[in-house]
């Protein structure tokens, strides 16, 4: 009975053995997407934001708007027209857009760098998450909250004595508002990888993205700048965008009035945002200042 037991212990231990096969060291255990980690993060950001949404979201709305009433105040007294509209209803289209670019850059460009500053940043580094997945959440949250940003702009626009805001063509609307809050979003990102401080992100801030973005032709058209001037703008994509995407609500645009020239720039922003989306990517799978 006894040689029984013994010869039927390995026997059960090599039928154990053989049932859990251990993954080598090193080997993947989630393979495809890791959904549920790349929607924790997703909420994680997402939640990040609104813990402080008087300052994420509703202080932006608040300081857009009373660009709007300043600059109608100022320049739109004696029912002046730009584009064959009033000025509130040319101007208000590049503001939301404008709005909803500064916060896609805020949100993201504060997601990595704000866990580097306070060495939190094994959170999002340690967890199962591809490099894809990590940057597609950040910047899926980022523009989550542009277009927060952007609605809370258009409803209080919508309401604003003078301003009519008509989707004449709601792709270009859609289309563009996404490029652009896709596009700062990657921007946002690289910074946050680049800068060690917030100094080095709000310099990015004040010395790039603000003149870049109130340089764009969100108060004008460039028709009326001089030719080198009318060339400069055309080489800033923020002009591509918050003109596209003013197209979307009246119909008219510096780009051009005809669909085709719009949709060469709307197919122009898509192309920047691959490119740019893939040197993100490059840049945070070599764990440039951020793995050491």
């Amino acid at each position: 009975m006894s040689d029984t037991v013994k010869n039927a212990e390995p026997s059960f231990a090599r039928n154990a053995g053989a049932a859990r096969k251990f993954p080598k060291p090193g080997e993947p255990q989630i393979t495809g997407i890791n959904r549920i980690g790349l929607w924790s993060l997703y909420i994680k950001e997402i939640r990040r934001f609104l813990k402080v949404q008087m300052q994420t979201v509703w202080a932006p709305a608040v300081t857009t708007l009373l660009f709007l009433v300043i600059f109608t105040v100022a320049l739109g007294r004696g029912g002046r027209e730009v584009m064959g509209v009033q000025f509130g209803s040319f101007v208000a289209p590049g503001l939301i857009m404008m709005a909803m670019m500064q916060n896609a850059f805020a949100n993201a460009s504060h997601g990595l760098l704000s866990g580097k500053m306070m060495g939190t940043i094994i959170d999002i580094l340690m967890p199962p998450l591809s490099d894809a997945e990590i940057l597609i959440g950040i910047v899926a949250a980022a523009m989550t909250r542009a277009f927060m940003v952007g609605a809370t702009v258009a409803v209080a626009m919508w309401i604003y004595p003078g301003v009519q805001l008509t989707a004449a063509h709601p792709w270009a609307i859609i289309w563009f508002g996404i490029m652009g809050s896709a596009m700062l979003s990657f921007m946002g990102f690289l910074s946050s990888m680049w800068a060690e401080k917030f100094d080095h992100n709000s310099a990015v801030t004040n010395f790039v993205i603000a003149p870049l973005t109130l340089l764009s032709g969100t108060f004008y058209v460039i028709s009326n700048l001089s030719d080198v001037f009318q060339t400069i703008s055309r080489a800033n994509p923020f002009f591509y965008v918050i003109s596209g995407f003013r197209y979307g609500f009246l119909g008219r645009s510096d780009i051009g009035n005809t669909d085709a020239a719009v949709m060469s720039a709307a197919i122009g922003i898509l192309v920047l945002n691959i490119v740019l989306g893939f040197v993100t990517y490059r840049v945070l799978k070599s764990g440039w200042k951020i793995k050491s």
